[in-house]
């Protein structure tokens, strides 16, 4: 089983960088040639790119909900975000929508989706740190994708 951990920010903007420092994290813990650690900048239609191929991707990225306290991580699927599947211009893709695009053109779609989204604070600030609520729950998320692989990738003997 080939599997993607994808964190997912803008690592310039405080908080919304936490996905991908997650998965800097969690790729220092790993030593497992089944599980690839990427990160990107994007949205979209441009992570099919990135997830075709895989039979299982693991997304990183930060939530701005403003009903949970920053550094709360939820543990999600594609079809937690089915809501926000119609959008106000053609021109923007989300991610329920680019993975039906995906499907549509038969792609080599992964089977299993888990996203962990953080709640984060600060979004527009210009700074390579985050907040230190997010800052405080970067080791419990490392933890909990660490969990999640482990429970599907058990040590090969």
């Amino acid at each position: 089983m080939k599997t993607l951990v994808l964190g997912l920010g803008n690592p310039i903007l405080s908080d919304d960088g936490v996905g991908i420092r997650v998965a800097q994290e969690v790729g220092k813990k790993l030593n497992d040639p089944r599980i690839t650690i990427a990160e990107a900048s994007l949205a979209g239609i441009s992570l099919l790119d990135l997830i075709v191929g895989y039979d299982e991707v693991v997304i990183i990225d930060a939530i701005q909900t403003g009903k949970e306290n920053a550094g709360q991580v939820s543990c999600m699927g594609p079809e937690d975000f089915s809501c926000a599947k119609h959008l106000s211009s053609p021109h923007q893709i989300n991610l329920v929508t680019a993975l039906e695009l995906g499907k549509l053109l038969n792609l080599a779609m992964p089977e299993k989706i888990t996203i962990f989204a953080v709640e984060v604070k600060d979004i527009t600030t210009f700074s390579e740190k985050c907040t230190s609520e997010v800052e405080q729950a970067i080791p419990a998320v490392v933890n909990r994708v660490l969990q999640e692989l482990n429970a599907k990738h058990p040590a090969e003997g």
